[in-house]
């Protein structure tokens, strides 16, 4: 296979730090793919990109969503789509990332349209990581889902529960380093990283399908949906690794643009829009506590005024709801 493999080796060194770490960096791999209706081209595509990244000595390797899925919510679902879902541990996702850990010796983190059969028809959107042993290490929901033209999301996924929302694994195969596993809009929300950062995650992986927008063809998201990304890394001191599709499916045109960024908000490796890549980087993962121990965002939350946060969805105010100041407050 010839892939495009971009690297950024070793990490770029830490700005806020004045004590030595003492914690080797973990090397990671990311994979940019075009979806193939020839299910086994695609299988030996991407388990030769995981390949590639293993042999620049990554230890764990991250996909796009959906993985081995054409991007199926540019429609309308129709019926019970959850029929069409896999099983999380002996569906044909689970089995192909096992096969490439154990190859390759490396975890591998994949998505998967999960069966979860209910009276709604839906499934879940679920990311997944895999040793080499073949042991499932983690497994996350996609909370937040889309409704938007193109991205009709709500009528195959439904949202993951709210127990156990946002939880961090901490896997011994990549020496301990603190992971969490949100899925693509996901990533929009402040929310979701500032929880898995409260729950001490290091590196949050956002296996993502984005791309044009049908309503508004001229309207290039990707800058904004990078800048958003990176901002929340930074606010939350956590490295953001964001395995995106490229190429056509049909409705959407996929942009591509897969990327990695540290606490400080650099981007360590990008890859191009309409081009598959292989994408490297080592994470210096004590750069998250050299950032926040500058910037103490954690430390000095007001959580006491958030309590509007909670309050449950107001669909009849989309733009929020406004709070009238009176005049004499404001002079007080």
């Amino acid at each position: 296979m010839t892939i495009r493999t971009i690297t950024a080796l070793p990490a770029p060194s830490s700005p806020a730090r004045f004590t030595e770490s003492a914690r080797t960096p973990l090397r990671v791999g990311l994979v940019q793919h075009r979806w193939r209706p020839d299910a086994d081209a695609l299988r030996t595509e991407l388990t030769d990109a995981i390949g590639e990244a293993a042999a620049l000595g990554a230890e764990v390797v991250f996909l796009p969503e959906l993985t081995l899925s054409k991007y199926p919510a540019d429609t309308r679902a129709t019926g019970t789509p959850g029929r069409d879902a896999e099983n999380l541990t002996t569906g044909p996702t689970y089995s192909f990332a096992a096969a490439a850990a154990a190859r390759h010796g490396v975890c591998v983190h994949a998505s998967l349209y999960e069966r979860a059969d209910g009276p709604d028809g839906l499934g879940f959107n679920t990311a997944i990581l895999v040793a080499p042993s073949g042991e499932l290490l983690s497994r996350t929901r996609k909370l937040h889902i889309p409704v938007s033209a193109g991205y009709y999301e709500d009528t195959y996924f439904r949202g993951g529960p709210a127990d156990d929302a946002y939880p961090v694994y901490r896997p011994a195969e990549l020496g301990g380093a603190a992971i969490g596993l949100p899925t693509c809009w996901d990533e929009w929300f402040p929310e979701v990283a500032r929880m898995y950062s409260l729950a001490g995650a290091e590196i949050l992986v956002y296996p993502t399908a984005i791309g044009s927008e049908p309503s508004a063809p001229s309207f290039d998201t990707q800058p904004i949906w990078q800048h958003v990304i990176v901002g929340n890394g930074i606010t939350n001191g956590t490295f953001m690794v964001v395995p995106n599709r490229c190429g056509n499916e049909g409705g959407i045109d996929f942009y591509g643009s897969s990327f990695i960024s540290d606490p400080y908000g650099r981007v360590l490796v990008s890859a191009p829009r309409d081009e598959e890549a292989v994408l490297v980087a080592d994470l210096d993962l004590d750069q998250r506590k050299d950032w926040l121990d500058l910037f103490p965002f954690l430390t000095t939350r007001r959580p006491d005024t958030y309590t509007r946060l909670t309050d449950p969805v107001d669909h009849e105010h989309p733009y929020g709801l406004p709070t009238t100041v009176s005049a004499s407050e404001t002079r007080s």
